[in-house]
């Protein structure tokens, strides 16, 4: 008799038939996916397709409403981050659960602390969490505190407690969302690694490029629904898409080209204060959008929260339509015209335990107001109801607390109260970070319809594609000036990667 054939051992995790309610929305629908030994397995779907709901069931955050999940054949049936833990499956989340006034031995053991005599053995957390450390690529001191590591320093150490748990299991969401490309690079390395070491990895990301590096198979999610899977052959940008929206879209980016108009935005000599030795001179038009590119640490967002004035600057003029304007705080920026969508939208953008008709009011509270002072509750509604069509918000209604709509629909409700006030120039700071490519595409779409009304838009983004499809023209920053402008005929990858890194003569 052969050997018993490798097919008949249970797949490490299984997904049957999973469901999942919430009060009036349909998370998750019949699921189905299976995840096998050392496999990197990739879910994607638009924000919205149940991804997140269907990990926090996997973590044992919540259980199902029907269905079951099986680990080496076993179901769960008490569904806790204990069990889950137990069975080998730990979540690292986006933004990362770490405790940073802690060392990063403490945080490898929290919760788990070895006792000797009673009391924390110190000795045994350094030698057993520097061992978890290296496995990951980490030559660091166990006595450094956490809040001195760089974002991607604390992505491993979150790996590093994982497998000192002995995770089996390994659920990523978007790890690379705020990592360097050196950052970057070094967590493939660390997730080829344990996928040699026989550890299984449920990898989720919006960058398709990604994905087509790191995973064995793709599982699709749209609409909460199983969309498709697709064998590590058939992996390509095209065929991903297609799963995720539903239909063939051949580009992104569809740009008219159109005659910018007058100058809105004029910068003389401006210095913000993360960069003060330089001084930045350029201006926007009006139906232009102009692309802010560099690698990070280049200044970029310092200098948009210094035209918004979040922090004011040290020097140097801003006009707006040739007048002179003073801005040195968020309320001058808004009264001479201009908007700011942040980056993180989560804590600078949004009230997240407010509803989606309080925040897209929000901007306009101090315009809208009664003479009395409050707030007129019937211009709220209004501008609610006008934003939420207009920006294609998917929300059950406009009373729903912003938390619980996806980071594609967030943003749009950022947007949303920003485009309420009609502004002459809006900012946007990494607008489609985070976000699906269905929503990157509308978002592209409004832009685009701004800027055909004559709003001028100056966007930064760290996407080299986005700059190329979106820009009519790209400002390129290193350390803290601007080392070089380019048309659009101009523009390429290579052109902006030589200003960028500065190897171009200044």
């Amino acid at each position: 008799m052969g050997e018993p054939s490798q097919k008949l051992e249970p797949p490490r995790l299984e997904v049957r038939k999973v469901g999942k309610r919430f009060p009036g929305v349909r998370a998750l629908h019949e699921v189905d996916f299976d995840l096998r030994e050392g496999e990197v397995l990739a879910l994607i779907g638009e924000n919205g397709a149940g991804k997140s709901t269907l990990m926090k069931i996997l973590a044992g955050v919540q259980p199902p409403d029907h269905g079951e999940v099986l680990v080496d054949g076993i179901p769960i049936v008490n569904y806790s981050v204990p069990e889950a833990m137990g069975r080998g499956i730990s979540l690292i989340h986006q933004e990362l659960n770490l405790a940073d006034n802690l060392d990063v031995g403490a945080n490898v053991f929290l919760g788990r602390e070895p006792l000797r005599n009673g009391f924390i053995d110190k000795t045994r957390i350094r030698e057993e969490s520097r061992k978890f450390l290296q496995a990951v690529g980490l030559d660091l001191d166990p006595d450094t505190l956490v809040r001195n590591l760089t974002i991607g320093r604390q992505q491993m150490v979150e790996i590093a407690k994982a497998l000192s748990v002995d995770s089996r299991i390994l659920i990523m969401d978007e790890p690379t969302s705020s990592l360097s490309q050196a950052e970057t690079e070094n967590l493939f390395k660390v997730i080829k690694d344990l996928r040699s070491k026989g550890v299984s990895i449920i990898y989720i990301s919006h960058r398709l490029g990604e994905v087509k590096e790191l995973a064995d198979r793709v599982t699709v999610l749209r609409d909460g629904e199983n969309a498709g899977h697709l064998a590590r052959e058939d992996i390509n940008h095209d065929n991903m898409v297609r799963l995720m929206v539903g239909r063939d879209i051949s580009s992104h980016f569809q740009r008219k080209v159109h005659a910018p108009g007058e100058v809105v935005l004029e910068v003389c000599g401006l210095r913000p204060p993360a960069n003060p030795t330089h001084k930045l001179d350029f201006n926007v038009r009006a139906g232009e959008i102009v692309g802010v590119a560099g690698l990070v640490g280049a200044g970029r967002t310092e200098m948009l929260e210094t035209l918004f004035g979040v922090v004011p600057a040290l020097g140097g003029t801003i006009r707006i339509r040739g007048e002179d304007v003073s801005v040195s705080t968020p309320r001058d920026a808004i009264k001479v015209g201009l908007a700011l969508a942040p980056e993180d939208r989560k804590s600078q953008g949004l009230v997240i335990d407010m509803s989606v008709r309080e925040n897209l009011s929000l901007a306009a509270l101090e315009r809208d107001s009664r003479v009395c002072g409050f707030l007129d509750f019937s211009k709220e509604l209004s501008i609610s109801e006008e934003m939420v069509e207009r920006m294609r918000v998917k929300t059950p209604n406009d009373g729903q607390i912003i938390r619980y709509l996806s980071g594609g629909n967030q943003q749009k409700v950022v947007l949303g109260k920003w485009l309420s006030m009609k502004p002459k120039l809006l900012f946007l700071d990494e607008p489609t970070r985070g976000i699906d490519i269905g929503a990157k595409r509308e978002i592209y779409t409004l832009m685009e319809e701004l800027a055909e009304r004559g709003v001028a838009i100056l966007f930064v983004s760290s996407e080299m594609e986005e700059v190329l499809g979106m820009a009519d023209r790209a400002i390129v920053m290193h350390e803290g000036r601007i080392t070089g402008e380019l048309s659009r005929e101009e523009l390429s990858e290579e052109a902006i990667m030589q200003l960028a890194t500065d190897t171009v003569a200044a």
